[in-house]
């Protein structure tokens, strides 16, 4: 059956709904919903009928899509999938969600190659290669870096929605240090990603009004506040960034010149993937190649370093130095600990 633009928007928006399980959804708030998302991505601005989202769940139940979505109502009032972990994205793809793909795929293409869509072309290749496994029932022939059991991806869009549209929204969070969450009103700027962990920068409506830099992957729940939005006048967001390794950074830090040596054997690694896009080739010594970037310390470039063990040694600035000097010994201290406590053991066994 033939799937118009519209009623897939729909579907996927019921379906977005219904998997939000912090939320009880009755009929009225997925008209919203589904009202909002037709506004955002078609223009629409007339509301769907209380007829026409009755028709579409009675769809998605159904079989004729390949959905036989397990909706329910609890309480008589509340729509809800009785299994949980149940999504119309995790059924194969029909014949028409393969042409859309293609269409899509085709598109895209052409824009390969400007150098304002470079970043395109890793999704085209994804795009591709999905359609070649679903078209030929192959396995993958690219294997793209993934975490597949990564928390907080389903905050993506609706973080997006409230930068895009400049609303304010209330976080619960709880970082790995806190005992309990807490529950906040938070205006959303940019979401950041760093080695498949998502993050989103803001600025929270506490008194004092402090820069944030949220985990998605902590974060337990997320609503729209009536609070009003705050508009950044803080930084540049394009450039934000540019002079740190991850994502840990406040306003007021600055950059300085790390510099470090790197063995003849690991130099060509540094060389093809730099560890930061300032970094220069300084000079040649007789064992290896030292190089420099211009960033601000912080605990992901300590883990980058530290993650080179003896084949890499920083030079400056001193307290950096210092630190990766101090981890290393604490890491030799663990193995001596646990040597000693293994020498023990077998001592009292004899």
């Amino acid at each position: 059956m033939p799937v118009n633009r519209n009623a897939l928007i729909r579907y996927r928006t019921i379906d977005n709904c219904l998997r939000n399980r912090f939320k009880k959804w009755t009929l009225e708030a997925l008209i919203d919903a589904v009202s909002d998302a037709l506004y955002e991505f078609q223009g629409i601005d007339k509301g769907v009928s209380r007829r026409t989202i009755q028709a579409d769940i009675e769809m998605m139940r159904s079989n004729k899509l390949g959905y036989e979505a397990p909706i329910v109502v609890v309480d008589k009032k509340y729509y809800t999938y009785s299994d949980k972990d149940y999504s119309i994205t995790n059924i194969p793809l029909n014949h028409q969600d393969m042409q859309v793909l293609t269409e899509v795929s085709n598109l895209l293409k052409q824009f390969k190659g400007f150098n304002h869509f470079a970043d395109l072309n890793e999704m085209v290749s994804k795009l591709e290669d999905k359609i070649y496994t679903q078209k030929t029932n192959s396995p993958a022939v690219i294997d793209f870096e993934k975490n597949e059991n990564l928390k907080g991806l389903e905050w993506l869009e609706t973080i997006r929605k409230a930068i895009v549209a400049r609303k304010a929204i209330c976080v619960t969070y709880r970082s790995f240090k806190a005992r309990q969450a807490s529950t906040f009103c938070f205006s959303p700027y940019l979401l950041k990603e760093y080695r498949n962990r998502w993050f989103v920068l803001g600025v929270s409506h506490a008194r004092n009004k402090p820069l944030l830099n949220l985990a998605l992957d902590r974060t337990e729940t997320i609503e729209e506040h009536p609070d009003e939005y705050i508009p950044n006048r803080q930084i540049d967001l394009s450039t934000y960034y540019d002079d740190v390794l991850g994502v840990t950074k406040t306003p007021n830090q600055r950059a300085c010149e790390v510099v470090f040596w790197v063995d003849d054997s690991n130099a060509p690694y540094v060389i093809t993937k730099p560890i930061h896009h300032t970094q220069k080739f300084l000079t040649d010594e007789m064992d290896g190649k030292i190089f420099s970037i211009r960033v601000i310390p912080n605990f992901e470039l300590e883990r980058e370093l530290l993650g080179f063990g003896s084949r890499l040694r920083v030079l400056g600035p001193r307290s950096l130095r210092k630190r990766i000097k101090e981890e290393l010994q604490l890491a030799i201290n663990g193995y001596d600990v646990q040597i000693q406590a293994i020498n023990e053991d077998s001592e009292g066994t004899v």
